[in-house]
């Protein structure tokens, strides 16, 4: 016989909601945040959107200023007698050489006295002593003469006025680049179609990436040395921050005169001296020497290295900070566990030390990486960008302000950003996890 037993589940208990005062303080918190939220993305944005915007006009640095149309009003010749015949000329020209000017209308005040002689012209209208002018659509560098030939009066001789004493008002409807919905892929074309940009993101990537492991190997030798206690050991870390606390275009200069290759050179005079060099080195001028290294010939980037060292000396401090900080947070008992065992410092530091340093290494990784990639003042003061030291952010000012092409400039610098965007990415994804 079956059973006709009932068998009682346990009823799902339905998720805990907020409840209105959990909705309520949610709803005060993303209020209260919102206006800094507004602001970051305002800040953040705004100008990305921009440069965006600037990268797919033809956009040159004359072109920040919309088209105008100015004008040059005089009369001559000047009336001495009554009746005598005279014209006022309306010398207009359109300031923009790519810009048009639509629907001009010029606008003046006649002087009393002069009385218009003859037709106007056909786009022009007098009511009174107020003359309006329908100048119709000005192409870029348009030049016009409108003249009107006018007669004085006893009034006008009795009171003589010079035109001039009330300006022509021109109105009309600029073409602005920046803001018609006119695109264009020149700028990317012309950037990408260059073998100049692909040596210069080579460059870039060389400067970053051998300035940022510079930097981050040489602020973990510097956090070893000076993690352990001795006398001294403060004031020693105070001087290890200078290279970063200083002005850096105090430091740059210093470091120009240190290695010029004139007879004021500091380090080409002690290489001599010593009989390293038979004669001084361009390090900041010179491109490249040739250099065999076990049976190997290449051509050397001396101008490149310097600046790397310069960059590598300059943000040491930086990763030496943060490692630092994070070794002062580790346990002592461990490396007091691993001494006991017979364990190397060698071996401590790389079985005990570096995989809690990991996450922090990486984390500094990625901050110098994008800091580097984006230096413009150090390559600028040191170089200039020449000799081999051009990078995309210098190439970004040249295109923008020296060559005056804004649009250019723009393009290259969204390059820039997706550089830094994919690097961003796939350092995020392969970097490793702090293990402290």
């Amino acid at each position: 016989m079956n059973s006709s037993r009932q068998v009682h589940l346990p009823k799902a208990v339905p998720p805990k909601g907020r409840g209105p005062l959990g909705s309520g303080e949610m709803r005060l918190a993303y209020t209260m945040i919102l206006p800094t939220l507004l602001i970051v993305l305002s800040i953040v944005l705004l100008p990305l959107l921009a440069n965006f915007w600037i990268s797919f006009k033809p956009v040159e640095l004359g072109d920040l200023r919309p088209p105008t149309i100015l004008s040059n009003e005089r009369l001559k010749p000047s009336p001495k007698a009554v009746g005598e015949q005279a014209e006022i000329s309306y010398r207009l020209r359109n300031t923009s050489q790519r810009g048009v000017v639509a629907d001009s209308i010029l606008t003046d005040t006649m002087p009393d006295g002069l009385v218009v002689n003859g037709e106007l012209d056909s786009r022009c209208q007098l009511d009174g002593n107020q003359l309006k002018c329908d100048l119709g659509t000005f192409v870029p560098a348009k030049r016009e003469t409108l003249n009107i030939a006018v007669t004085a009066t006893r009034e006008y001789l009795d009171n003589p006025i010079n035109p001039r004493a009330s300006k022509p008002v021109i109105s009309g409807d600029p073409d602005n680049i920046l803001t018609n919905s006119v695109f264009s892929l020149k700028n990317y074309k012309k950037v990408f179609s260059g073998s100049e940009f692909w040596k210069v993101l080579r460059v870039s990537l060389y400067y970053t990436i051998f300035g940022t492991i510079g930097a981050l190997l040489f602020g973990l030798f510097a956090a070893q040395l000076l993690s352990t206690t001795f006398p001294g050991r403060g004031v020693l870390r105070g001087f290890f921050l200078f290279p970063y606390v200083a002005p850096v275009i105090a430091v740059a200069f210093a470091w120009v005169l240190i290695l010029d290759a004139g007879p004021g050179g500091t380090l080409n005079a002690i290489l001599m001296k010593i009989g390293a060099t038979d004669g001084p080195i361009n390090f900041l001028g010179r491109r490249a020497t040739p250099i065999s290294f076990f049976g190997l010939t290449f051509d050397f980037p001396v101008a490149l290295t310097t600046v790397i060292s310069f960059e590598v000396w300059r943000y040491f401090p930086l990763s030496f900070l943060f490692i630092l900080a994070r070794m002062q947070s580790m346990s002592s008992e461990t490396y007091e566990a691993a001494e006991i065992d017979g364990a190397t410092p060698l071996q401590q530091f790389w079985y005990i030390s570096l995989p809690q340093l990991a996450g922090i290494l990486a984390v500094i990784f990625l901050l110098r990486f994008i800091w580097t990639f984006n230096k413009f003042d150090d390559i600028f003061l040191l170089t200039g960008g020449a000799a081999g030291t051009r990078t995309l952010t210098v190439d970004i000012y040249e295109q923008a302000f020296a060559v005056s092409n804004l649009g250019a400039g723009a393009a290259v610098a969204v390059v820039v950003f997706f550089v830094l965007l994919t690097s961003a990415l796939l350092l995020f994804k392969f970097s490793p996890q702090d293990d402290g």
